[in-house]
């Protein structure tokens, strides 16, 4: 996964990484034990914008797989959704440690 290069970006980079984090760890269990597909959806379709506007294609891509399954209700790939997202998004902040 590469940063992106824009200045600006990188500057709100740490505090954008760290609030996906919190929201990983406050609502996804929740949602999927919730089998809340329209608030999953949701969800994945705000990860994917956000992401792609800070130039984290991999994980807006992610966010697009997460709304797929939410929209299918397929509850056991949903699930697996949530350690990946969690690692890619601790992958960036060590990447934005070591620059």
């Amino acid at each position: 996964m590469q940063l992106p290069n824009d200045p600006f970006v990188l500057e709100l980079l740490p505090e954008f990484v760290d609030t996906w984090i919190q929201d990983i760890d406050a609502q996804f269990d929740e949602l999927i034990q919730a089998k809340n597909s329209d608030e999953l959806y949701r969800f994945g379709h705000t990860l994917k914008g956000s992401c792609f506007q800070f130039g984290l294609d991999e994980i807006a891509a992610l966010g697009i797989e997460l709304m797929g399954y939410a929209k299918n209700k397929d509850w056991e790939n949903a699930v697996q959704m949530g350690p990946k997202l969690k690692q890619s998004f601790i992958n960036i902040k060590k990447e934005i440690e070591n620059t």
